[in-house]
């Protein structure tokens, strides 16, 4: 019978045994006191099972307000894992069950989520990612390098009209990759179809006169069948991405939109701090992505180094290797996704970002780091993949920068992000 797998970082004013039977008890047959109908067989074919237990180093107070008090409060990892044929090979409802009714359980003073293995069943039950690296690539005609893309900006306040000229500047200057902030959806100022039409306008022409067509994601957030016209909309119009919040949409959302849309998905993860900003709640990038991943995204942000965010480095080297890791066994599908860099991208970041993911198979969007440039947009684009360049031979930025004027100029600039 397949099981799947949740690790978890735990504390409690009880010992971590304890705990952790109250958890598997809470997220499966069990209650506060035992029913009749609740047999010795129903919880051994039904309940969680308790996987490992990791001892860790006891604290003198909670780090969050727990109603039960003790003279210590016991942390450390506890594995469980359930009969998927309680929930079936559902990612809403693997998702109740591993960070449902557990994180508020008075047993618990700290609790977070930091691994969820899925067993194989789920590479047949879901599509995964329908275009990932590779498709993406093909239809932004990159190869062989980091794909350059920027967001624009202002956020919101700009026409279809406004948005088309900034676009036609941004495509001008050779950049590869364009999105809707998260911020500008469908709204009465800048309605999407007529966005679209707009920018589509002039992506087109550009495509046609130089061999190049920039992909851009525009942002169809909304309703169900409101996402699905936008998306039909951009795919009439020549548009070859389109983008949607994850946490507006969720997972039942994402995966009717995998299963409708004839594109790559670009997926936000707007709120995430809601997920990691606390070390004591929440759940790991490492497990959250997974869900997604398998949903069917294709492109997934994961920050930026030296970012403007409370995010580390460290954190943010994990999650872009993360979101390339195989979910499955060998002769199973990847499930790879392509990582998304942003938030106060630079050149002088380039070289980091590409040892960290140890590939140029990354995205990594600029808005000042490019438009911000002392020669304008287009020394911004070349300033980036000139970075990218170097990075690729394994040249110093400095040195690269000796014979590039643009990336000298860039690095100049930006010096406090190195």
């Amino acid at each position: 019978m397949s099981r799947l797998e949740a690790r978890y970082e735990v504390e409690s004013p009880l010992p971590l045994e304890r705990v952790a039977q109250v958890i598997a008890g809470e997220q499966s047959c069990g209650t506060f006191l035992r029913l009749p109908g609740e047999t010795d067989d129903l919880r051994e074919r039904a309940g969680a099972r308790i996987e490992h237990i990791e001892e860790g180093e006891a604290r003198s107070q909670p780090s969050l307000p727990c109603r039960i008090s003790a003279d210590l409060y016991h942390r450390g990892e506890i594995t469980l894992s359930w009969p998927l044929d309680t929930m079936g090979p559902s990612l809403t409802n693997v998702l109740a069950t591993v960070a449902g009714n557990l994180f508020e359980l008075a047993e618990v003073s700290a609790l977070r989520l930091l691994d969820v293995t899925f067993p194989e069943d789920f590479a047949s039950a879901y599509a995964g990612p329908a275009f990932g690296v590779s498709g993406t690539r093909r239809l932004a005609g990159v190869e062989g390098r980091p794909l350059i893309g920027t967001i624009i900006k202002p956020s919101v306040g700009l026409s279809p009209e406004d948005t088309a000229a900034l676009v036609a500047d941004l495509v001008d200057a050779g950049i590869d990759f364009i999105k809707d902030d998260e911020l500008q959806g469908n709204g009465p100022a800048c309605p999407l179809e007529a966005r679209v039409d707009a920018v589509m306008r002039v992506v087109n022409d550009r495509a046609q006169r130089t061999g190049k067509k920039a992909m851009v994601a525009f942002n169809i957030t909304g309703e169900m069948d409101e996402m699905k016209r936008g998306a039909d909309h951009v795919l009439k119009r020549g548009g070859t991405c389109v983008m949607a919040s994850l946490h507006s949409i969720g997972l039942a959302g994402l995966s009717e939109l995998r299963r409708h849309v004839e594109l790559p998905l670009h997926c936000h993860r707007n709120g995430w701090g809601l997920f990691s900003r606390s070390p004591d709640i929440g759940m790991s990038y490492v497990a959250w992505q997974k869900f997604w991943r398998i949903a069917g995204a294709d492109h997934l942000h994961v920050n930026g180094l030296a970012n403007k965010f409370s995010e580390s480095d460290e954190s943010v080297i994990a999650s872009a290797r993360a979101v390339g890791a195989p979910l499955f066994g060998q002769d199973k599908p990847a499930f790879a996704a392509l990582p998304v860099f942003s938030s106060g991208q630079t050149a002088a970041q380039m070289p980091a970002t590409h040892a960290a993911v140890g590939s140029p198979d990354f995205l990594y969007c600029a808005g000042g780091g490019i438009m911000g440039h002392p020669r304008g947009t287009a020394a911004g684009v070349m300033s980036l993949r000139q970075a990218a360049d170097a990075a690729m031979r394994g040249v110093s930025l400095d040195d690269h920068a000796r014979h590039h004027s643009e990336l000298a100029e860039a690095l100049a600039l930006f010096k406090d992000k190195r």
